[in-house]
């Protein structure tokens, strides 16, 4: 279920018109990201050999939808660098001290868009500013649009879910350590996945 549709209409002159779902169009508003039923998290590889998974337990967000023209959409996400949790007490530890995110100093990371597009289907990509320890850089995240429901208490809900690639470095995150056989520590790659159910505003 795309949030638009265009069909075209051949007459002695062609025009492409917009014909949109009604029920597709009844999602547009303002929503609120729920945390307690999303998730953000990462994926880096350890010792060039496994993957290390984790994510952020603390954040808040909103999302505009425009179910007649997508590209009118729009998102905003903050989150608290302090509750990255991979499961590890000291790697967590290490990861918000000075050699990564440095989170005393730099406790959000924040995502702010500039552009949506569908790309066919349910498919989509936002783009948008990252910000981490005070750098900007663009991102792109693509995005499946999950459909809609209203829960048992009343809300209506939309879920997404997507991912984007980094490269750490790009932000000032820098740390690692050479391994004996070669390579390092820690990945500059860096996979980001979204989970997002948003609730939508009265």
């Amino acid at each position: 279920m795309g949030l638009f549709n265009r069909r075209s209409q051949e007459s002695a002159n062609t025009v492409a018109t917009l014909d949109v779902d009604p029920a597709l169009a009844a999602l547009t508003g303002e929503y609120v990201i729920d945390a307690a039923h999303s998730s953000i998290g990462f994926t880096v590889r350890h010792a060039m050999v496994t993957n290390v998974r984790g994510s952020f337990t603390d954040y808040s967000g909103t999302l505009r939808l425009d179910g007649g023209d997508p590209a009118r959409s729009a998102a905003s996400i903050e989150v608290k660098i302090a509750s990255v949790d991979t499961g590890i007490a000291d790697r967590d530890g290490h990861l918000r001290s000075g050699d990564f995110f440095d989170a005393e100093a730099f406790p959000l990371m924040t995502f702010r868009s500039t552009e949506a597009a569908q790309l066919g289907g349910d498919a989509y990509r936002i783009t948008g500013e990252l910000t981490i320890k005070d750098v900007t850089r663009p991102l792109s995240i693509d995005l499946e649009f999950n459909g809609s429901a209203t829960d048992v208490y009343g809300n209506e809900r939309v879920g997404f879910e997507g991912s984007a690639e980094i490269l750490r470095s790009d932000w000032g995150l820098t740390w690692n350590a050479a391994l004996e056989a070669g390579g390092v520590m820690v990945s500059d790659k860096v996979k980001l996945t979204f989970d997002i159910s948003a609730i939508k505003q009265a």
